[in-house]
């Protein structure tokens, strides 16, 4: 005997590889029509703003072509139905559906300098002065959203827009969605700590103790791709301890962070420049996990560099 459901029109089923529902959200200001306008041209059926409520079942509707990528963006315009955004991610995933949740943030005083710049007004500024809004207005709604947002971002994968191009920030998203989806991506991201530490990062590794290329005439304008650079770095011996120690650590505690459900692990690593010790440890430690477990390489300076002058 075969028990049925009393729903007339069952739900079509999901298929085994059904792309993942990226979900796009943010704080204000970090470049979330970048992003979604870079999902768009990578072919994704794209959504701005679409209230909670409405996405549970938008997506059902939306199994009627399985195989068509989907993008959606949120954010704090719908600020009274955020709350009841995690529960319909959680129940998306229940039944079958992947979600790619990616939060983007900035610091404050980037934000606070675009929205000067561009002259808009932040979503949940109330407080106007000539120009629209004050900056002290302005800096209280951000951190406003910021508390509004946090377990949203908390489940999210992180990107810091704070110091990236708009060619940067598409490429980024364009690597993280095209990623495989059936473990854990391991991301290895080289950057500068006169420059700040990058938000996105779930671990942080200083390399600052090390020799420094930059003080070697003929390697000062290189960086940590460049053969000579990489000579120098590998009969550092500190450099070979310091490489295998990162490696022991994560080595052991990935499988963790994969039973976490985690799609993406940032892993930061710094030196003073962001140009040649922590260029050269990134690609040499993704190189010992790319065998391991999909992995994605950013070079936060070298990167912003090579974007400035492109566009120049």
């Amino acid at each position: 005997m075969h028990e049925h459901d009393n729903d007339s029109s069952p739900a079509t089923p999901v298929p085994e590889k059904v792309p993942p529902v990226v979900l796009i959200s943010g704080i204000s200001g970090s470049g979330k029509s970048v992003a979604l306008n870079a999902l768009e041209d990578a072919g994704y059926f794209c959504v701005d703003n679409l209230p909670p409520e409405l996405l549970h079942d938008f997506i059902r509707l939306e199994r009627k072509f399985p195989t068509r990528r989907l993008a959606i963006a949120a954010d704090v315009r719908t600020a009274s139905s955020l709350p009841k955004l995690l529960p319909v991610i959680d129940a998306l995933r229940r039944e079958g559906t992947p979600v790619l949740p990616i939060f983007l943030d900035s610091r404050t005083e980037t934000l606070v300098r675009r929205f000067s710049e561009t002259r808009r007004r932040h979503p949940l500024s109330a407080e106007d002065d000539d120009n629209g809004q004050s900056r002290s207005a302005l800096g209280e709604a951000i951190e406003r959203e910021r508390e509004m947002l946090s377990l949203l971002r908390e489940i999210s994968t992180v990107i810091d827009t704070s110091d990236l191009r708009p060619t940067q920030l598409r490429s980024w998203v364009r690597q993280l969605v095209g990623a495989a989806q059936s473990s854990l991506t391991l991301v290895f991201e080289s950057f500068a700590f006169k420059h700040g530490v990058p938000r996105d990062a779930d671990l942080v590794f200083d390399l600052r103790v090390l020799p420094n290329p930059h003080y070697v005439r003929e390697l000062r304008a290189l960086n940590g791709r460049d053969a000579g650079v990489i000579d120098f770095l590998r009969a550092q011996p500190e450099v070979a301890e310091m490489l295998a120690q990162i490696e022991g650590f994560l080595a052991r505690w990935l499988p963790a962070y994969e039973q976490d459900q985690r799609s993406y692990l940032t892993v930061a690593i710094g030196c003073t420049g962001g140009q040649h010790r922590s260029v050269y440890s990134a690609e040499q430690l993704a190189a010992r996990f790319r065998d391991r477990i999909p992995t994605l390489i950013r070079h936060r300076e070298i990167e912003a560099r090579e974007a400035a002058a492109a566009h120049t």
